[in-house]
């Protein structure tokens, strides 16, 4: 299902775009049919794993309460485990099997998100120049990229680029890379799409790993994408964000925090307890070179908009703690939290779109805060992805 035409129309553009400067002219998304609510989640989820340890349930029933998630969507289903009952026996070697779901699952979502996204840009798929596409759920040559372009009848000379295992911050990550494409190519457009679901490292419940509970606690499936480009044409097309810097820095040695692995029995992830006190430790340095470039001060945090990855409730907690933030500075991020899960690198997309909501209600009360603002993710490496960006419907 594709994001409604209403979710983008937070306000009319009124502000122009730099020249040049490459920004945000459509947002769209897209989710798998099955929808999971948190406080069935655990019943749920050991039942089809035919699990009956009492200190795992209690452990994910605590978590799921933690995590702040309500809802999410997830391609996996009672059918395809009926289908693939092998996927719940510990130690199989599974990983052709999840690919097999994994590959076709991805493709649909990330075309019918582009589909939704190119509607509401409201211009031909035939004006696409480049293609970026986002995931850490598939593995195959040729790759998914070429599928999409296949699958929305792009031309065989639309110029693509994959991005694969970037995790959390592949989302920002593309949005740099197709800022960059869009700003050296004039009068291009680029459509970037990101797609994403948890069959490729689903699991079921184990005392020898009790680290994978926060997973099935916390991220969901489904894809985004938006169409990037400079210079947008005021009769046909209306800029959401513009897109005015773009950095990405990693944290040396800390490579091991967030650890994922292909293995016979598909991805295993495992996710430090420090991550969030890393996090909070580096994020204050990374945001004054963002910041610096419009010459605001750190004293200005709470007079920019913020649309930050959700990787987790702790996560933005410390950042909201470290910068001093207002609690409603990181609606945006909390919500799609709320709503969608982690998504991983789709769940910038939504960010975005609550942004747009978020900035509606100021605009109305009239008040001037929330132009400029920081797109904001973190990945493994530890990488920390950042765009200093304006929002141009305020």
């Amino acid at each position: 299902m594709g994001g409604g035409k209403a979710e983008q129309e937070g306000g009319s553009s009124e502000k122009k775009t730099s020249p040049g400067k490459a920004a945000i002219l459509a947002l769209g998304k897209a989710f798998p049919h099955q929808l999971v609510m948190q406080e069935f989640l655990v019943d749920g989820y050991f039942r089809n794993t035919n699990c009956d340890d009492p200190d795992l349930k209690e452990k994910l029933t605590r978590l799921c309460k933690t995590t702040t998630v309500k809802t999410r969507y997830v391609v996996m289903s009672e059918e395809i485990l009926r289908t693939y009952p092998e996927l719940v026996v510990e130690g199989r070697p599974t990983v052709k099997q999840r690919l097999d779901i994994c590959n076709k699952a991805v493709t649909q979502m990330a075309i019918d998100a582009s589909k939704a996204c190119i509607e509401k840009w409201g211009k031909s798929v035939s004006e696409i120049t480049h293609l970026v596409y986002v995931s850490s759920s598939e593995a195959r040559l040729p790759g998914g990229d070429l599928y999409l372009a296949k699958g929305l009848g792009l031309s065989p000379e639309t110029r693509r680029i994959q991005l694969y295992f970037m995790g959390c911050s592949g989302g920002v990550a593309g949005l740099r890379v197709a800022k960059d494409i869009a700003e050296n190519n004039p009068g291009s457009r680029v459509l970037l799409a990101t797609s994403e679901t948890t069959i490729i490292g689903f699991k079921p419940p184990s005392a020898d790993r009790p680290y994978d509970l926060v997973g099935v606690a916390l991220f969901g499936d489904g894809a985004g994408a938006m169409i990037i480009g400079t210079d947008p044409i005021p009769e046909t097309e209306r800029p959401l964000f513009e897109l005015h810097t773009a950095i990405q820095n990693f944290l040396p040695d800390t490579e091991k925090t967030i650890d994922g692995r292909l293995t016979e029995e598909g991805i295993s992830f495992r996710l430090s307890r420090e991550l969030p006190q890393i996090i909070e430790d580096h994020i204050e340095e990374f945001c004054e070179k963002l910041i610096r470039n419009v010459g605001f001060s750190d004293l200005d945090y709470n007079k920019i908009f913020w649309a930050v990855h959700p990787g987790g409730p702790a996560i933005l907690n410390r950042v909201e703690k470290r910068l001093d933030l207002t609690p409603e500075k990181l609606n945006a991020s909390r919500r799609a939290l709320a709503d969608y899960g982690n998504a991983s690198s789709n769940t910038i997309v939504y960010v975005l779109e609550y942004m747009l909501e978020e900035s509606s209600k100021t605009k109305k009360k009239d008040e001037e805060d929330g132009e400029w603002g920081l797109i904001l993710a973190f990945g493994p490496g530890i990488t920390f992805e950042g765009i200093l960006a304006r929002n141009l419907t305020v």
